[in-house]
């Protein structure tokens, strides 16, 4: 099964609005294990940056002067996501610019892009989140809090490390470990041979030291069964497993 974690950075909130998108950061998951693999471009949007959007991503029209249009890596972009399943936190939002992006691209070299969900599968995080966590904040930075992923080297929000966190996020929604997730040698969706993700953890030349508890630990816990027990009405599988 091959996933896209997918996010964008824009100059605003609403292509309608003239807003384009500056940057797109994509990691490929197959089998619930990073590849290796990403897509990653800054774009020239053709106009400003306000204030309040750099004040989100920190990305300046002074760093975009000298970055490709999107219409020079929309061929890419399509051939990296093509028939994967997207995964992307309030997909809505960043949907909207990529299909934007692709009207104006086609437009510019004469040619017809399809939308994103017309080649893709979308599963929107943020929705999942919801359903999950009703009544909540829901944001990546809630979602980090909630599962114990550290998230404190980012700053500034970029499309890129947003998608290495919504990674975590995911595998942890969907009742997966992240860390131990992490292959040392993946296989890429073409069958080629990967390089390990910067996650990759490996435990060759270590001894896992086992650590037995004490007979008071031992004790105690068995004391505390009992409690469960009296107040289970003796239905306490874990002490009988004891005896």
């Amino acid at each position: 099964m091959r996933l896209i974690i997918l996010d964008t950075e824009t100059t605003g909130l609403e292509p309608k609005q003239g807003h384009r998108l500056i940057e797109v950061g994509a990691l490929e998951m197959v089998n619930r294990r990073l590849t290796g693999k990403s897509f990653h471009e800054y774009v020239q949007p053709e106009r400003d940056v306000p204030m309040e959007a750099q004040a989100v991503h920190g990305i300046t029209e002074e760093f975009l002067a000298d970055k490709a249009l999107f219409s020079t890596i929309a061929d890419q972009f399509i051939e990296f996501i093509t028939g994967a399943e997207l995964i992307i936190h309030n997909a809505p939002f960043d949907l909207g610019f990529l299909d934007n992006e692709l009207a104006i691209a086609g437009k510019m070299i004469g040619k017809k892009y399809p939308k994103v969900s017309d080649i893709c599968k979308i599963t929107d995080s943020l929705k999942l989140a919801r359903r999950k966590h009703p009544g909540q904040k829901n944001n990546l930075d809630a979602l980090c809090r909630r599962y114990g992923i550290i998230n404190t080297h980012r700053e500034l929000h970029g499309a890129l490390l947003d998608s290495e966190i919504l990674a975590d996020v995911y595998l942890m929604m969907t009742g997966g470990q992240t860390d131990l997730m992490w292959a040392a040698q993946a296989t890429s969706a073409t069958g080629d041979a990967v390089a390990p993700a910067s996650r990759t953890v490996s435990l060759e030349g270590y001894e896992l030291p086992v650590v037995m508890a004490t007979d008071a630990e031992v004790a105690a816990h068995k004391t505390k069964l009992q409690t469960v027990a009296k107040a289970s009405g003796d239905n306490c599988l874990w002490l009988s497993s004891m005896d």
